[in-house]
């Protein structure tokens, strides 16, 4: 068989990855039902068409198939550098810097996948992570369905694709992505047995690259094998987190896996408000449901949990005391039952003395106060009887600085900011006893001091989302104003930790009921001889707020005055466009819904210009391949609507990454071109048509114009054919298949016959002969000359 390739190779450079691209879009589309708004779409598309772009490319200048998909993944790899990094060299290629920022925006993107509560907001790094996720699945249809020639085993390939925000969604996808996915796939499935049609009818023998990869049935076969391991691999993350050594997933190393702010903040964002729990027994009490405490402050991090919870002490036992605690108080009996919560944590009230009800494989942890499984487990209705007694101001004034009953873990403020340091001193300047530093930490974040509450801040808990959070913005929600205060108490040398759980909810019937917007992050400060002691500095304006008997029934307490800004070293007045400050961090103070960086929910218009294009444009392709007389139409009109297609596409991202990706199209569009004509001529060629022999010494022509030969109009057949062997050096091989060629031509347009045996073997030796003698260099390849200066070959 010779190099030149067969009707199913012209369409597997053409028609098949365009289509394939088509299908792996639609197939993203599923991402719908976990990602907020459809920005991540247009991130998603640009991801799709540098892989396929790149495949395309590649191709035309017959590059070999290990070299394509490596090709992909690093023109993946510079589109990833260039949307989510600053520090790439030219700004597209990586280094150690890029690299390193790139990772950082990689760990935050695991975080909302472990955490986040669908739909999760389309910030930096969810982006990134689609950009990331879509391209490698491209990149692996793109290889399925073009160099193996199996476009079958891609179902397995997008089926994974489904499966994942299937495993994460609450509710179902949306039909209509079901319905985009399904087509697509039919028509690459329909695309596939059209070529096989015409393959077996014109019984060529199958294309190098396909018999490379195996026989259909091993193709099928590994395929499968790998869609089941992602798909074990990509469910086992969940939206709970999980703990190291347990089944159901988590960290390693002895960390907890979940990411406690990531997963309070998609509560509370989420639109639709789902019932959690229902708890009878508090009667009126609005005290706060604990889930867990995080004891721990990293600076580039936020408050994070323990490295390893103790499983020594069994929940549905006697619960010994914790720390400061004597072990009375007047028990009151509270039933839980959770109704949409399944969770690693069994939530609990004030002091738990005992669990009744509470499953096996659950333990309490003493010190932090919590109650957990290792895996995530729905809870049947559970009683915890309580210690919900409290002290006075006067008992938390007496109670001293002996901290010794608790891990030091809760004193720990290293790598707190010099400038936070100074805000908490001055804070709390004056005060004598620990009580009231707490009290006036607490009272700082009133809204007299210019703190304003609003769930949706997009900032985290970092060292930078801090000082934004205090020095400047002062907009936040609980995550923010928890964090702070915990924070500003450990810089004051009072022990802290933040604790994650819910509001009190509202009454219904003989029951509290307590739903995702009842999330909430409070402060937990340890006194001498009374324990962890709430203090809450959040300013809810619902009235779900616990105001403590010791912070409102204090006589000496008073109002908050406000803190001078000339007190705090002058980096914190800095202005909030800051160089070090993320836009994708920030919210308006005056419009709350207007959020840079995330999406509004609706559909931009340059998506519908796209889908109307890509439409037009698979038309296009389609009279192109079945009405040959209208193939110099079709083509320029195919290539216009592939670059608009990209064009529209790159614009919902911005325009100078629209302009940058139409001046890069446009300079594989002659390659592409070329390729085209290239193989088209080639399936005329293998017809036996009355075109063949037209078809096949146009081909050659051009073939001979870009490698450079002075071709005139007034040469006959022969005089052309001597000069092409002459100036290309043909060796003796392709002489003699071309002087077959050269009497099939002659023979077919002064002879009137119609139908050589002979011509496509030779035809195909002529090429492969001009390859040989006269390989074409680069710029021929990208910028064939048949394209760029087409000339009028005789006949």
């Amino acid at each position: 068989m010779s190099e030149q390739t067969t009707p199913q190779a012209q369409w597997s450079v053409t028609v098949t990855p365009v289509i394939a691209a088509i299908t792996t879009l639609c197939a993203s589309s599923a991402l719908a039902g976990v990602i907020d708004g459809m920005r991540w779409l247009g991130y998603a598309g640009i991801a799709v068409i540098v892989v396929t772009a790149t495949g395309l490319a590649l191709r035309a200048i017959r590059t070999p198939t290990l070299v394509v998909g490596l090709a992909q993944m690093v023109a993946l790899l510079f589109l990833v550098v260039a949307l989510f990094t600053n520090s790439g060299i030219l700004g597209v290629i990586p280094g150690p810097k890029a690299f390193a920022e790139l990772g950082e925006v990689l760990r935050k993107s695991v975080d909302a996948v472990q955490t986040g509560v669908p739909p999760v907001p389309a910030s930096t790094p969810m982006l990134c992570l689609v950009v990331i996720a879509i391209g490698l699945v491209a990149v692996l249809v793109d290889t399925l369905a073009v160099s193996a020639g199996a476009p079958a085993a891609c179902g397995l390939v997008l089926l994974c694709v489904y499966a994942v925000p299937a495993s994460l969604a609450d509710e179902l996808l949306p039909w209509w992505s079901f319905v985009l996915g399904a087509t697509s796939f039919a028509l690459l499935l329909a695309v596939d047995g059209a070529h096989r049609h015409q393959q077996w009818r014109n019984r060529p023998a199958l294309p190098d690259t396909a018999a490379a990869f195996g026989s259909p049935t091993t193709m099928v076969s590994s395929a499968l094998v790998l869609g089941l391991l992602a798909g074990v691999v990509v469910t086992g993350i969940g939206t709970v987190g999980g703990l190291p050594g347990g089944s159901g997933g988590g960290g390693g190393g002895g960390g907890l896996a979940l990411k406690p702010f990531t997963a309070l903040r998609g509560m509370l964002d989420q639109g639709t408000n789902v019932e959690l729990f229902r708890v009878r027994g508090l009667g009126n009490e609005g005290r706060y449901l604990r889930a867990m405490t995080l004891p721990r402050y990293d600076r580039n991090g936020g408050w994070t949990a323990a490295d390893a919870l103790p499983d020594d002490i069994p929940a549905d036992s006697d619960l010994p005391p914790a720390p400061g605690d004597d072990g009375g108080g007047t028990i009151t009996r509270i039933s839980i039952e959770p109704i949409n919560s399944q969770d690693l944590w069994a939530p609990v009230y004030g002091i738990p003395r005992k669990l009744r009800d509470i499953p096996k494989g659950m333990f309490y942890d003493q010190s932090g106060g919590m109650v957990y499984s290792r895996n995530s487990r729905k809870l049947p209705t559970y009683v915890e009887e309580a210690d919900m007694s409290q002290p006075t101001a006067a008992d938390l004034r007496l109670a001293g600085y002996d901290f010794g009953e608790i891990d030091p873990v809760y004193l720990a403020g290293d790598g707190i900011d010099p400038e936070v340091v100074a805000l908490a001193k001055q804070i709390t300047d004056g005060k004598t006893t620990m009580f009231d530093k707490a009290l006036a930490l607490q009272k700082h974040f009133e809204r007299s001091n210019g703190f304003d509450y609003k769930t949706k801040t997009g900032t985290s808990s970092d060292e930078d989302a801090l000082k934004e959070f205090l020095f400047r913005s002062k907009i936040g929600y609980c995550e923010q104003y928890a964090s702070a205060m915990a924070i500003l108490a450990r810089a004051a040398g009072i022990p802290s930790r933040v604790a994650i759980g819910y509001t009190a909810g509202f009454q219904s019937g003989d029951y509290r009921s307590i739903t995702t917007q009842d999330a909430h992050a409070w402060v937990e400060v340890f006194f001498p001889a009374q324990g962890w002691v709430t203090f809450d500095p959040t300013p809810l304006s619902d009235g779900r707020t616990y105001e403590a008997p010791y912070t409102t029934s204090d006589p000496n307490t008073e109002t908050s005055t406000p803190v001078s800004e000339s007190a705090v070293p002058s980096e914190s007045a800095a202005p909030s466009t800051s160089a070090q400050q993320n836009p994708d961090d920030q919210t308006d103070p005056g419009n709350e819904a207007a959020i840079p960086g995330e999406s509004t929910g609706s559909i931009p218009w340059q998506l519908f210009a796209a889908l109307i294009c890509a439409l037009l444009l698979v038309a296009a392709m389609a009279v192109a391949h079945f009405r040959r007389d209208l193939l110099k139409f079709a083509v320029p009109v195919v290539a216009a609507l592939g670059t608009l297609t990209v064009f529209f596409l790159a614009s919902i991202l911005s325009w100078w990454l629209a302009v940058l990706v139409l001046v890069l199209v446009a300079a594989i569009v002659p390659a592409m071109v070329r390729e085209w004509w290239r193989h088209d001529r080639r399936h005329a060629v293998l017809a036996g048509s009355p075109a063949s022999a037209s078809a096949a010494w146009t081909e050659l022509m051009a073939e001979s114009w870009d490698r450079g030969a002075s071709l005139s109009d007034a040469d006959t057949v022969r005089t052309a054919a001597r000069r092409m062997s002459r100036e290309h050096n043909l060796d003796e091989g392709g002489k003699q298949a071309l002087r077959t060629v050269v009497s099939s031509v002659e023979r077919s347009w002064y002879g009137g016959r119609t139908e050589d045996p002979a011509l496509a073997q030779a035809f195909d030796e002529v090429v492969s002969g001009l390859r040989r003698t006269a390989p074409l260099p680069w710029k021929a390849r990208l910028l064939p000359r048949s394209v760029v200066q087409p000339r009028r070959t005789k006949r």
